[in-house]
């Protein structure tokens, strides 16, 4: 018998996730919850249905959620959601399409979506509230920390440690034992060879660094 879960914020992202947990066969989908404006509203015929103020109640109800708000210009969404799931009790599993490859030596953290074809090898870790999007590789011994997005496409080489809050971009590259500082953001189509100090912008081939402004 699947169990139930509820996804938390309707948008482009959670489209591609309801895909997903559809493929499998481990959960069905309760409901979505978003803002107020657009209770009533479905997607990919899921309803939204409740506010996320009403995550308190809804954790008597169901046990599983999983953040469906998508990251790009800041994670702070994802995380004030996650955030708020766990301190109500709420329980965030893991979503791992049957189209992905996660080694059996890989680990991965909680309310991490694991999207169609990535590919995880073996002694990769994974933090919590992830995005691993479609195709994207993580080779051997990478390290990413918690609420990063790993976009479609992206390479990731062996050793190479991605820290916390980091939006690296489509199909951008980056080379084997390196690292990525926290709260950084790698454009699409980057190749980077050489280690990202934390709060930074990165694109280009060969990447160009440079700091983020404070706003960021």
């Amino acid at each position: 018998m699947k169990k139930e879960i509820v996804l938390v914020g309707g948008g482009g992202h959670c489209k591609s996730v309801i895909d997903v947990i559809e493929s499998g066969s481990t959960y069905t989908i309760a409901g979505i919850i978003d803002v107020r404006e657009k209770l009533g509203q479905r997607i990919l015929n899921y309803e939204i249905c409740w506010t996320d103020d009403q995550i308190d109640e809804l954790v008597e109800r169901y046990e599983n959620f999983l953040v469906t708000v998508g990251q790009i210009d800041s994670p702070r969404a994802r995380i004030t959601l996650y955030e708020k799931i766990k301190h109500s009790g709420g329980t965030l599993p893991v979503i791992v399409s049957p189209k992905a490859h996660v080694s059996r030596h890989a680990k991965i953290g909680e309310g991490t979506v694991v999207m169609h074809h990535v590919v995880v090898n073996a002694a990769v870790a994974v933090g919590n509230n992830v995005i691993l999007n479609t195709g994207c590789l993580l080779e051997h011994d990478v390290e990413v920390g918690d609420h990063c997005h790993i976009s479609t496409r992206t390479g990731i080489n062996g050793g190479t440690k991605v820290f916390d809050r980091v939006f690296v971009g489509s199909s951008a590259v980056l080379s084997q034992m390196i690292t990525v500082g926290k709260d950084s953001v790698i454009s699409s189509g980057s190749v980077v060879r050489k280690n990202v100090p934390e709060h930074s912008l990165v694109f280009g081939n060969p990447a160009v660094i440079k700091a983020l402004s404070s706003e960021n």
